[in-house]
C-alpha cells in the first residue's frame, strides 16, 4: 500500500479562492477526485487523505461526500470553527462520519503569529481527542517556537505537522528551522508530512540537491516511524508534476529498509489518522 497523506480538491471560483494570485494561474481551475485518481494511478498510489483548503463547514461536507463516493479516499482532514462557542456542536455534526479523521486551521495565514496560543483556540483543540480526531498543523518555520508551546498544552492530542513546517528552501536557510523542528520531533505525539517542499523553493529553478539537506534533517529528527508521504497536489503543480515529486521522494527513501519504507509509505498515516 502507498498513501498520499496530503492533497486538496476544489471547484475553482475567484471569490472563494482569492489567494490564488496571477503567478498561480496553473491551479486556477477545478481539481476533483477523478483528476487525482489519474495522477495517483500513474504513481502507484492507492489511497489518499483529503485536506481542507477553505475554512468552511460546507467544504468539510463536500470532502466527506467525495470520500463516501470514492474508495481511494481513505480519510478527510476538514475544518470546524475551533474558536467558536459552538465548536462542540459543529464537531458533533460530523461525529458519525467515519471518513473524518482530523481537523485543520490555516494558522500560517493568521495575522497574529501567536494565534495558536489563544485560549479560545486551545479550548477548541482540546475537544478533538474526545472525538478521536487528529489536528493538522499548518505553519511557516517562523511559527515553530510557539508551536512547541502549543503542542505542550495538549500532550494527549495527536498532531500531524504539514509540509515539514515550510522551511525557507528558496533562500537555502537551515537555521533556525533545523533546531526548532528537531525540538518538535522530540514530542512523541507529533507526526510529520514530507510534502510541500518544492513550493517553498524557487518554483522554476529548484533542484534535487537543494532539497536533500531538508530531507536529511527531517528524517533524522522524526525517523520513518513518524513520517509520511504527501504530494500537496494540486499546489505542487506550481513547481512540479505529481510524478516528478513522487519519484524524487521514492529515490530518497530507497536507502531505507523494506520495513521502514512500508512505514513511510503507508503505516505512519494509518497509525496517525486511524485509516
Amino acid at each position: 500500500m502507498k498513501c498520499d497523506s496530503h492533497h486538496h480538491f476544489w471547484r475553482y471560483s475567484p471569490s472563494e479562492y482569492g489567494w490564488i494570485h496571477d503567478s498561480m494561474r496553473t491551479i486556477r481551475r477545478n481539481f476533483l477526485p477523478l483528476d487525482l485518481k489519474r495522477e495517483i494511478a500513474e504513481a502507484g498510489i492507492n489511497g489518499v487523505v483529503s485536506v481542507q483548503a477553505r475554512q468552511t463547514l460546507s467544504e468539510t461536507e463536500d470532502l466527506l461526500g467525495w470520500a463516501q463516493e470514492h474508495d481511494f479516499i481513505r480519510g478527510v482532514v476538514g475544518w470546524v470553527p475551533l474558536v467558536s462557542d459552538s465548536v462542540r456542536e459543529d464537531i458533533e455534526r460530523f461525529a458519525d462520519r467515519d471518513e473524518l479523521k482530523g481537523v485543520r486551521h490555516i494558522l500560517q495565514s493568521e495575522p497574529d503569529n501567536h494565534y495558536m496560543l489563544r485560549d479560545d483556540f486551545n479550548r477548541g483543540v482540546a475537544l478533538l481527542k474526545d472525538f478521536g480526531l487528529v489536528y493538522d498543523i499548518l505553519i511557516f518555520e517562523r511559527h515553530l517556537p510557539q508551536t512547541l508551546q502549543f503542542v505542550d498544552r495538549h500532550p494527549d492530542q495527536v498532531f500531524v505537522l504539514d509540509h515539514i513546517a515550510k522551511p525557507r528552501i528558496k533562500e537555502g536557510l537551515l537555521a533556525p528551522w533545523q533546531s526548532n523542528i528537531s525540538q518538535l520531533a522530540q514530542r512523541p505525539n507529533v507526526y510529520c508530512k514530507v510534502s510541500g517542499m518544492v513550493t517553498e523553493a524557487d518554483w522554476g529553478a529548484w533542484t534535487e540537491n537543494q532539497l536533500i539537506p531538508y530531507f536529511d534533517i527531517v528524517f533524522s529528527a522524526f525517523g520513518p516511524k513518524r513520517l509520511m508521504f504527501g504530494s500537496d497536489w494540486p499546489m505542487c503543480l506550481l513547481a512540479t508534476p505529481y510524478g516528478r515529486w513522487f519519484r524524487l521522494v521514492e529515490k530518497y527513501v530507497a536507502r531505507l529498509s523494506d520495513t521502514e519504507q512500508e512505514r513511510f509509505w503507508d503505516g505512519t498515516a494509518v497509525e496517525a489518522y486511524g485509516l
